[in-house]
């Protein structure tokens, strides 16, 4: 049969596998998000009653019942966990009404009427649906996130101040101004049954993780509603209890435009409690979401397809009389600690919400309200999170911060996301403009001294000279400072200016280049040293950019020719120099140096003027390809190096000058570990040494490797390992060479001394230039050194910042 043909009858292989593969995930749902769902229904449900009573925010409606029926939290539990949960890009958020535009909605409703309300819900989805049409989604997660946790930090000091005076037996205000002035009032005339309910339900909120671990599989918030209608049926107390007027099917309100207004100025206020409820469920709905991906190894959330599934969820829920919907991280949480790992347990979640709406809804009938309130205090409550106060005065938001949260308790919830967002985007362009200028005279001893004010060094060329340091973003809004600051150098005297800037623009270097000129000229002497990524020279050539700290790096990390002749200084580069032009590369180089690191390394340089006391002795090849200093990140007074062709350690009492190296950096300096690096490619390991006459100096030289060849010959472990790696003989010998050469280490006199005495530790690298890599070579295996390597990290499996040794 050919082999592109299909027996008649016979199923497509992808197909016969499709049967397993659907019971393994039928097997997983049950095991797994079956039991998360009904744990996610448990924390819910007491939520989506609760927040439906405040939304109310005491306002009753033509019949003397509560504006918002209990069933619009019902509803919104239910949109959210089989609308959202299917349509949504979340496998394990969980969504249902909204704990942050419960106190917008309150508001709306006393203005407006439930009924209005349903429709806001509606267009505002249709929005949610058209930002993640437009693939936006990410663009709304740019709201600084100072501002995001302090609006809802505003809207749970809201919500607790609204509530409390249900939990003391009264009735909240319309504002929180009114709630605050109305509160010791409140308190001097509490109904002592409603203030004994909801104290209970708060205590057991707050100690329910100080019980036995089995107890807390519970839901807290379920045990406190059932107790505190325990404790009202046991004691007779005459309790408010929540009104439940309405079944499922009779609560179901299709939208009424005929409620909305005419022409009027009430448009206004609709618009803005549409935009408000948009950018309230959008931001919460998303900021959940990503902080629910932090919590689980699956599949990360589609953002944009997580907001059109919100936005369908909303219009689903406004058109069937349902409060608004956003993703809720208590929910989300409880899911995914629970076990949930698909969508499939939020959409359960809905449907057990949908069978206790519609078999078992009396229960919540004999809930009290003050329960109710008590739960909605201490979720206002968890909202602030002092966590993120501290944060945001570590990181200088604390303004931000506090201006959002005034804004939103004081004014409303737009309002003061709008003022936080003006706020934090003048901090940042005060942050991103500012620039730091300091003057220093001359150091009486030498010494550097740091810059006041500034992160940059102060670095005096010699004991009578002046410097000006600047560091940040120099634009023309630093004239003035900069002027000052020419004005404290002394007429005549020798000054150093530090560039440490990020962005220059034209203002700034001609302000400099003119001041230089003008000082030279009564006789004084500049000298302009650039430590940042932005050249003086430059800046009047093009535009002003900011600077990339790539360039930096490139300039002191790549090769001459990856940046030279363009960089160099006229006198280094010009063609009619005497100097070799090989020479004028370095002379370029060190020019460079000399504007853009010797800044930088002066103080340091400083503490080792006398003399350096490295801890680590580093044995390499002399390939110019390796650059000890750069793969080992280390700088001055680090490691002392010994290079010689192929890294070889030959036997004590053959080599005087290796000996001599070991002598006086183990016995005298005191080192505390010997490195030998290898690297790939070496030229050592090549066989054309083997042509030379056996008296050649090159030739005696090598013949220490003919003892690494003997070890690859027969088959050494580590061969076999780098084999395994994928690399070729020449690299295998390489590494063996490494094993052999810290053998010989180990077996000099003078380290075998150090190690028995002090513990001195010998280790073995290389350098594989093709990959830029690092490898820890052992007897049989060679490893990458990076932040998981076992010999950086302790026993927890923490990063160790110093170690023993110099890995």
């Amino acid at each position: 049969m050919p082999a592109n043909s299909t027996q008649l009858g016979a199923k497509p292989a992808e197909n016969r596998s499709d049967a397993p593969q659907k019971a393994a995930g039928l097997r997983s749902i049950l095991r797994y998000d079956l039991p998360a769902s009904f744990v996610v229904f448990l924390v819910a449900l007491p939520l989506s009653i609760g927040l439906a009573v405040a939304s109310s925010g005491g306002v009753k409606d033509e019949f003397g019942n509560p504006a918002v029926p209990i069933m619009a939290g019902i509803i919104a539990a239910i949109v959210g966990g089989v609308v959202a949960g299917f349509l949504g890009g979340s496998s394990v958020q969980v969504s249902g009404a909204a704990n942050g535009a419960t106190v917008v909605v309150a508001g709306l409703v006393a203005e407006f009427g439930f009924k209005t309300v349903c429709i806001i819900v509606i267009v505002s989805g249709v929005l949610q649906i058209l930002l993640g049409i437009s693939r936006v989604a990410r663009a709304t997660l740019a709201i600084s996130p100072v501002v995001v946790h302090a609006m809802l930090a505003g809207i749970g000091i809201t919500l607790a101040l609204q509530q409390i005076h249900i939990v003391l037996g009264g009735k909240p205000g319309s504002t929180t101004v009114r709630n605050l002035a109305q509160l010791p009032d409140q308190i001097r005339h509490l109904d002592y049954h409603d203030a004994l309910i909801g104290a209970v339900v708060i205590a057991l909120l707050l100690l329910w993780k100080r019980f036995p671990k089995a107890w807390q599989k519970v839901p807290a918030s379920l045990v406190a509603i059932l107790v505190a209608g325990a404790l009202v049926a046991a004691t007779g107390w005459a309790a408010q209890t929540i009104i439940i007027d309405d079944d499922l099917l009779s609560a179901i309100q299709l939208p009424n435009f005929s409620v909305l207004p005419g022409v009027s100025d009430e448009w206004t206020e609709i618009v803005t409690g549409i935009i408000t409820v948009t950018i309230m469920c959008s931001v919460e709905s998303l900021v959940s979401a990503v902080a629910a991906d932090k919590l689980h190894s699956g599949p990360r959330t589609n953002l944009d397809r997580e907001l059109v599934g919100q936005g369908v969820a909303n219009m689903t829920s406004g058109f069937l009389g349902g409060l608004p919907i956003t993703g809720v991280i208590v929910r989300s949480s409880a899911n995914i600690s629970a076990g949930g790992r698909t969508r499939a347990s939020t959409i359960l979640h809905g449907v057990w919400m949908l069978v206790f709406a519609l078999l078992f809804l009396g229960v919540a009938g004999h809930i009290p309200t003050a329960a109710l309130a008590g739960l909605l205090v201490v979720v206002g409550v968890q909202l602030i999170k002092l966590a993120e106060i501290r944060k945001a005065r570590k990181t200088g938001d604390l303004l931000v911060y506090g201006v959002t949260i005034l804004g939103v308790v004081f004014l409303n919830l737009l309002q003061g996301v709008i003022l936080g967002l003006i706020v934090a985007l003048g901090l940042v362009l005060w942050r991103v403009v500012r620039v730091h200028i300091a003057v220093l005279p001359p150091a009486s001893d030498g010494a550097a001294a740091p810059a006041q004010g500034s992160g940059v060094a102060a670095a005096p060329v010699s004991r009578d000279r002046w410097q000006i340091a600047i560091e940040g973003s120099a634009t023309f809004l630093a004239l003035p400072k900069l002027t000052e600051a020419f004005a404290e150098i002394p007429k005549g005297a020798p000054v150093t200016i530090v560039m440490a800037v990020d962005f220059l623009d034209h203002g700034i270097q001609s302000a400099i280049e003119d001041w230089c000129f003008q000082h030279e000229t009564s006789g004084g002497s500049v000298i302009v040293q650039e430590v940042g990524p932005v050249d003086l020279g430059a800046a009047g050539d093009a535009p002003p950019k900011r600077g990339s700290l790539g360039e930096v790096l490139r300039r002191g990390l790549t090769p001459w020719d990856s940046w030279q002749p363009g960089d160099a200084p006229p006198e280094v580069s010009d063609p009619d120099s005497t100097a070799h032009p090989a020479v004028r590369s370095v002379l370029a180089g060190v020019a460079h140096y000399h504007r853009r690191h010797a800044p930088l390394l002066l103080p340091h340089l400083e503490k080792l003027r006398e003399r350096g006391k490295p801890d680590i002795l580093f044995i390499t090849c002399g390939d110019s390809r390796i650059v000890p200093n750069v793969i080992t990140a280390s700088g001055p007074g680090d490691l002392f190096t010994i290079r010689n062709v192929g890294n070889l350690v030959k036997p004590a009492g053959t080599d005087p000058a290796m000996d001599a190296a070991l002598f006086y950096t183990i016995e005298k300096l005191g080192v505390s570990s010997v490195v030998l690096c290898g690297h790939s490619s070496c030229g050592a390991m090549a066989d054309t040494s083997l042509e030379l006459p056996p008296e050649h100096p090159m030739r005696v030289w090598l013949d220490r490797v003919d003892v690494s060849r003997g070890a690859y010959a027969k088959g050494h472990p580590v061969a076999a390992a780098a084999a395994l790696q994928g690399y070729g003989a020449n690299d295998q010998l390489g590494i063996v060479n490494v094993v052999m050469q810290v053998r010989s280490l180990r077996e000099h006199p003078i380290v075998m001394a150090a190690a028995e005495e002090r513990g001195l530790s010998v280790t073995g690298l290389f350098f594989d230039i093709s990959t830029g890599q690092v490898l820890h070579v052992e007897e049989d295996e060679i490893t990458v050194v990076d932040d998981k390597h076992p010999l950086l990290l302790n026993g927890e499996g923490e990063l160790k910042i110093a170690t023993a040794a110099f890995l």
